[in-house]
């Protein structure tokens, strides 16, 4: 009688090499005398240099390197921060960056290192957080270009959401040629039917040109498409329109394609 045969043993995969190095993390830890959470947070606020260079992952693994902690590191100071970038047309400013496509810019691939404002006077570091769990607080018309605000703080949030009906937002809007009285007057008083369907406008002539008018609309919230709308009811054609302030937040001297950060002293 044959026997069968025995099945060959299965090969053992080779194991995986262990990781090189210390946590980044623990080594800090035990360089500052810190908990582990501690050093989590110093490494995310941008306090620890490897080797000279900022390094904000605390995963990230260290040999020999030269490890230095800033001496002014507080694991205390991870706060919240809000962005202010000044949007170019043809960006979606409420897109998430999921939603990119050929179709679709969502302004937030604006938030960038690179973009950052020079002439930012917040005193704020950039760090790679910042850039995380952003929400695009005040919508704007993809075909706009103005201010629009991009939040990790929730009480930006709410105070952009709860109190949106109470927020005035200002634009200048320029159009063709020249604006009547007439149509001035038709832009700020809409008719009798439309009186409880559109919110109260004011619309002024900030300067005139010799084949533009630029006017300066202020309302109360946001109000995507209203500033079309009334113009085109006057018989008026867009040529831009660009958003300048929210609240008691302006663009100030922000350059498009820019960011910067909502300093402590600024409230909308």
């Amino acid at each position: 009688m044959i026997k069968p045969a025995k099945p060959l043993p299965a090969k053992k995969r080779p194991a995986a090499p262990a990781p090189e190095g210390l946590r980044l993390s623990k080594h800090v830890a035990a360089l500052v005398n810190c908990s582990r959470r501690e050093a989590e947070q110093i490494i995310e606020g941008g306090w620890v240099r490897v080797n000279g260079q900022v390094v904000e992952e605390p995963m990230a693994r260290v040999l020999d390197q030269s490890v230095v902690v800033d001496p002014q590191a507080n694991p205390m100071a991870l706060a919240e921060v809000t962005l202010l970038l000044h949007k170019p047309p043809g960006f979606d400013a409420m897109a998430p960056l999921g939603a990119a496509n050929k179709r679709v810019k969502p302004a937030q691939t604006l938030l960038q290192s690179a973009t950052h404002w020079a002439q930012d006077e917040s005193g704020e570091r950039v760090l790679k957080r910042h850039f995380a769990k952003l929400t695009a607080a005040v919508p704007l018309e993809t075909a706009a270009s103005g201010l629009v605000v991009f939040t990790q703080d929730w009480r930006v949030l709410r105070k952009l959401t709860e109190d949106a009906a109470l927020i005035e937002h200002e634009f200048v809007v320029e159009v063709q040629g020249e604006v009547s009285p007439e149509a001035l007057h038709r832009m700020n008083t809409p008719p009798g039917s439309e009186r409880d369907t559109l919110p109260p406008v004011k619309v002024s002539i900030n300067s005139t040109g010799e084949s533009c008018t630029r006017l300066r609309f202020a309302v109360k919230g946001a109000h995507p498409g209203l500033a079309a709308y009334l113009c085109e009811r006057a018989g008026l054609q867009i040529v831009s329109l660009k958003r300048l302030r929210i609240g008691r937040v302006t663009l100030a001297h922000l350059p498009e394609g820019q960011w910067r950060y909502l300093a402590a002293h600024e409230r909308f």
